[in-house]
């Protein structure tokens, strides 16, 4: 595989018992119900896309139209693709028809260069068709919060703060739980420090296949990490939440001077600032290059992610866990422009003592989208929740109220996680000139019972259930 470029545009990836036990209950209505509301896609036009120079959307059905590594567009005399057929094609597309029936997806190199109903989108001469038969293509799955790329030696509680650990440096690259991850779909990572101070460190989004650290990166940074939770408080000698609110604070304030300073010296209207490597990554946030992906709970707490991190300071960062009561503060985040990320904990069960529940199960994907939230995804936590379990949270998701109508499982898998991290210009939907990560699955994948019976990573088949055992 060719090296995948560092850099992203400005912001605004084991089937156990309980898994198995899901399957009877959890989406055989729901599932097929999803996706009959989109059914209606494969009577429009291709939706094989390329931008064109006013960055409007432009049909692009012949090969000839792709972009090739460098972003040129590619002539007739490039090499030859694979032209892949399926019963069904998700697109997840930011805006725009989200299913086709019927559907066909070019691939050029590593890149996809053209998508549409197969009637209408032609495979070129010399080009190899692969024939899914009644299976579906969707984009590679993308889990914005994981813990299993490295080998676990690294140590980000040694100080509260902090900001200039890097967890790249411990990044194993097919490791055995990736590997995994991969058979299940997951096709990107963000591998993060853990939760135990206030400010974690800096984390990296990977790819799970094969290769080297430049063959797998996808940006570092992936973000900054940020603990909003009970867990901080057991650091040390024990932290009150006013003390974790001035470590963040002080430290967001530090880190965006530091930031502006840099600006200033670059406008040349200022002396070049002293290196400080431990607030590096805020010239990051503050150019829009990355986001802080905030570990944050219930009510309380989300509550002070939103207003340090979001209204103080203008940082672009995203609600990660946003477990038990958090939905109702989804008006705020949505005024805010704030996202979600839920997960592994996304229902809260009448009968608790410490939430009040009406007497009703909630799931907090059903209170985010009903106050609103439009961006909505999911992540696992690994090892948590095992990496290959990712879809299994969208399936919660849906079980415990979600309006799955309009694809918002499948999108909260791929496309939203994208748009999140700032990578959707390459990842999260397939369409022309993004990355050709694709899903061969049985069904809708956020039905338990689903399979993936094959994985593509820029083009290559890195998994094939068939060619294999199964890797859980």
């Amino acid at each position: 595989m060719v090296a995948r470029l560092a850099h992203s545009r400005p912001a605004a990836t084991r089937r156990s018992a309980f898994r198995s036990a899901l399957c009877g209950a959890l989406l055989g209505a729901t599932a097929g119900g999803a996706v009959a509301g989109v059914n209606e896609a494969k009577e429009a036009a291709p939706v094989a896309v390329a931008n064109d120079t006013e960055g409007s959307l432009a049909n692009a059905t012949e090969a000839s139209l792709a972009n090739d590594t460098d972003g040129n567009l590619a002539n007739d005399t490039a090499e030859a693709g694979v032209a892949l057929r399926a019963a069904k094609v998700l697109v997840c597309a930011a805006e725009g028809p989200q299913a086709i029936d019927h559907g066909r997806v070019l691939i050029q190199g590593d890149r996809i260069v053209g998508v549409g109903p197969a009637a209408d989108l032609a495979v070129p001469d010399g080009w190899t068709e692969v024939d899914c038969g009644a299976n579906w293509l969707m984009p590679g799955m993308i889990d914005l919060h994981s813990h299993v790329g490295g080998a676990f030696d690294i140590n980000d509680t040694v100080y509260q703060v902090n900001s200039g650990l890097r967890v790249s440096a411990t990044l194993r690259p097919a490791n055995r739980a990736l590997e995994v991850a991969l058979a299940s779909g997951v096709t990107t990572v963000l591998y993060i420090p853990g939760s135990g101070s206030n400010i974690g460190g800096v984390g990296v989004l990977h790819k799970t296949g094969p290769g080297g650290y430049e063959d797998v990166v996808v940006r570092d940074p992936g973000s900054l990490k940020v603990a909003q939770g009970d867990n901080p408080t057991r650091w040390g000698y024990g932290m009150s939440r006013l003390l974790m609110n001035y470590h963040i604070r002080s430290s967001m304030r530090a880190g965006k001077a530091y930031a502006r300073a840099w600006v200033d010296h670059e406008e040349e209207s200022a002396p070049e600032p002293a290196r400080r490597l431990n607030l590096d990554v805020y010239r990051a946030l503050l150019s829009g290059e990355t986001q802080i992906s905030t570990h944050t709970q219930y009510y309380q707490v989300v509550l002070a992610s939103l207003r340090l991190l979001r209204a103080e300071t203008g940082f672009d960062m995203y609600i990660d866990h946003g477990s038990f009561d958090s939905w109702r503060l989804g008006g705020v985040a949505k005024e805010l422009g704030v996202a979600a990320i839920l997960g592994p904990r996304t229902v809260l069960f009448p009968g608790s003592r410490r939430f009040d529940t009406d007497g009703r199960a909630e799931g907090t994907p059903w209170g985010f989208q009903q106050q609103g939230v439009e961006l909505i995804g999911f992540n696992t936590d690994a090892p948590v929740v095992p990496q290959h379990e990712l879809s299994v949270q969208a399936a919660m998701g849906v079980r415990y109220g979600m309006d799955d109508s309009g694809m918002g499982s499948v999108r909260g898998l791929t496309i939203v996680p994208a748009i999140v991290a700032g990578i959707d210009d390459r990842l999260g939907s397939l369409e022309a000139g993004k990355h050709a990560d694709i899903l061969v699955v049985t069904g809708h994948p956020a039905d338990p019972r689903t399979s993936v019976e094959r994985v593509y990573i820029e083009g290559e088949v890195v998994y094939d259930a068939e060619q294999e055992a199964r890797r859980w």
